[in-house]
């Protein structure tokens, strides 16, 4: 009894050891729980902000998978009793998380179709063999298709194509080299300018977009955010692909033998199919329902028709969805939007933006100045350490609340969440990237902060002398 007693002892002891940040997080809700409210803030609003503050440690430490945060984020929402069971599930489930869904089984359909393959032979085609024009393709390409069907899906598209061209080259795929990183920052950095450009290009735009909606402050369509936000991605390629050659400059300044090499083994493939050629259609026919008819009947349900078309028309098997779509994503967005919901009826949102007001302009008279670096910097910054989901979830409310034209300030917000160069953990892209091992965490300090400053900057000069000009 005595020795199973202490293996137990040793089980458990291991177990805290290694969840040590879920215990505090717990640990930290129940004894705020328990303190009296800040001044100017209610019970409800309160409790809201140790919810917020316990997911922040969750995710930051990475103690429990985050379908896993996005439960307990319902649960306490109804145990500390700032909404019934039922309110909180009105405020999970809407149109934007139809559209996060819709998306997700869009991507599994289109690589289903083995369109990746394609896309990696009308790359080469277009960019030729000189390598500063095959990483500005590769960049180019990514941002362009990260804008309408997400990052991590057009990420995982783009790596297989980049490590046959790095290891025809005959440089190899097990060592880290200058061509290696190039080619791979093309990808992951193109994935995450790109995302900024369509609503649909990431999580975080549609958290925005819903955060406007519900609380009344506006209305924003497909196009009206691509008209805004298009011209920023645009630019941003050329400086990109500059900022990455330097940094990363290779010896292999042509790679002719790779890419005849690449052409061959993906023209093996043959003629482009029928299937293909319908899964192109309806994906072009998805778009214009974006742009056309998304302020009628939604983003979410001109997704969703997508995938009726796509599994109406046999192109994707449903098995196939229920298996590659990542749930997860879903049921975490759904989980985010919940709780900034709740920040805003709540007031812990504008309890918090007051808060930041006070203490941020004491370095900062100008509150338009303030506003813009919570929106741009702090989210910047922050987007570095959580998902830029997590980050636009918790800080939309409070932006939103600091006044000034919504628009633009919910724009600056998501467009800055896009600023992932710093850290493995800033994107999903640039997690895949690293999963090669061709890549060191410091790496991404070597062109990032470059690119940080760069888009900050961008940003400022976008947002205050193109945008005034459209809206």
């Amino acid at each position: 009894m005595l020795g199973l007693s202490a293996r137990s002892i040793s089980n458990i002891l291991f177990w805290a050891t290694r969840k040590k940040w879920l215990i505090l997080s717990f640990l930290l809700s129940l004894s705020s729980f328990y303190l009296p409210s800040p001044e100017g803030l209610d019970s409800s609003g309160h409790r809201i902000l140790i919810i917020v503050a316990v997911t922040l440690i969750l995710i930051v430490s990475e103690s429990i998978p985050l379908p896993a945060v996005a439960m307990l984020i319902l649960i306490m929402q109804v145990i500390l009793g700032i909404d019934t069971p039922d309110g909180v599930a009105s405020s999970f489930m809407s149109d934007s998380v139809f559209f996060i869904m819709g998306s997700l089984m869009l991507a599994v359909a289109i690589v289903s179709q083995g369109l990746d393959k394609r896309l990696a032979l009308f790359v080469i085609n277009l960019t030729g063999n000189k390598t500063w024009r095959i990483a500005t393709g590769f960049l180019a390409i990514s941002a362009i298709l990260s804008s309408f069907i997400g990052e991590h899906t057009v990420g995982a598209m783009m790596l297989p194509v980049a490590l046959a061209l790095i290891k025809n080259a005959g440089v190899g795929i097990r060592k880290a080299t200058n061509l290696s990183t190039l080619l791979l920052f093309s990808i992951a950095y193109g994935c995450a300018i790109g995302s900024i450009g369509t609503p649909s290009g990431g999580g975080r735009n549609v958290i925005m977009i819903g955060y406007l909606a519900e609380f009344g402050m506006a209305k924003i369509s497909y196009l009206e955010w691509m008209k805004y936000a298009y011209p920023m991605l645009l630019l941003e390629i050329p400086i990109t692909s500059a900022v990455l050659w330097f940094t990363f400059t290779p010896s292999q300044k042509v790679m002719d033998s790779s890419v005849r090499k690449l052409k061959v083994q993906v023209a093996k493939n043959g003629k482009m199919t029928l299937d293909q050629l319908l899964a192109i259609i309806i994906f072009i026919a998805v778009f214009l329902g974006w742009v056309f008819l998304s302020p009628y009947i939604g983003l979410g349900i001109v997704a969703l028709c997508g995938v009726f078309l796509y599994l109406s028309f046999g192109l994707v098997e449903w098995k196939q969805i229920n298996e590659n779509t990542n749930w997860a994503v879903i049921l975490l967005f759904g989980a985010a939007i919940s709780l900034g919901i709740q920040m805003k009826e709540t007031g812990a949102a504008l309890w918090v933006a007051d808060q930041i007001l006070s203490y941020l302009q004491i370095f900062f008279q100008d509150i338009g100045i303030v506003r813009w670096f919570t929106s741009v910097v702090i989210t910047g910054l922050l987007t570095n350490l959580l998902s830029s989901a997590a980050t636009v979830a918790v800080l939309g409310p409070i932006v939103l609340d600091m006044g000034g034209d919504p628009i633009i300030t919910g724009l600056m917000t998501s467009i800055a969440s896009a600023f992932a160069y710093l850290t493995v953990v800033a994107s999903p892209t640039c997690m895949i990237i690293h999963s090669t091992g061709l890549i060191t965490s410091s790496d991404y300090l070597k062109a990032g902060w470059k690119l940080f400053i760069i888009s900050v900057v961008l940003l400022f000069l976008i947002s205050h002398f193109y945008w005034p000009i459209i809206s």
